[in-house]
């Protein structure tokens, strides 16, 4: 296998095992909540960053059956396409020379405020915080560990 097919391949994998691992994750407080209180992680969307843009909706179209969409301007002219959970993936070009290739899943929260809040208590560097993008919803970016994290409210 060459490095681009290697690459190709991670692309095509990492984002649907985000997302299958994300809809059998429960929050870290499950053993103190009540049964009924409980709630599933949502990924609600999944963004690949990447200069690959066309190959890259092309190889997971191929792989899993979906089709993405035009570019869209709210989503750094990411193309989408939803998913069968009610998510959605978007594939966009990197939006300055310094932003690296990321997979980068968004949670949907139901308080962004008090994600952001209970990330930078957790040691995160908020890297965008909550901005409205119209008609999307409301997302945030924060950095911990070196990895990014998205938030997400409708």
């Amino acid at each position: 296998m060459t490095t681009t097919s290697i690459r190709t391949a991670a692309l095509c994998l990492a984002p649907l095992l985000l997302i299958g691992a994300a809809g059998h994750i429960l929050p870290t407080t499950q053993a103190v909540e009540p049964q009924a209180e409980r709630k599933l992680l949502q990924v609600h969307y999944l963004e690949i960053v990447t200069p690959s843009v066309k190959e890259t909706c092309e190889a997971l179209a191929q792989a899993h059956a979906i089709t993405f969409g035009n570019p869209i301007p709210e989503l750094g002219n990411a193309r989408t396409a939803n998913l069968k959970d009610g998510g959605r993936i978007g594939v966009r070009a990197p939006l300055r020379a310094s932003e690296d290739p990321v997979v980068r899943p968004y949670l949907l929260v139901d308080d962004i405020n008090a994600a952001v809040e209970a990330a930078k208590k957790a040691g995160g560097e908020i890297a965008i915080p909550p901005m409205e993008l119209p008609g999307q919803g409301t997302f945030a970016i924060y950095v911990l560990g070196g990895i990014d994290h998205g938030l997400w409210q409708n």
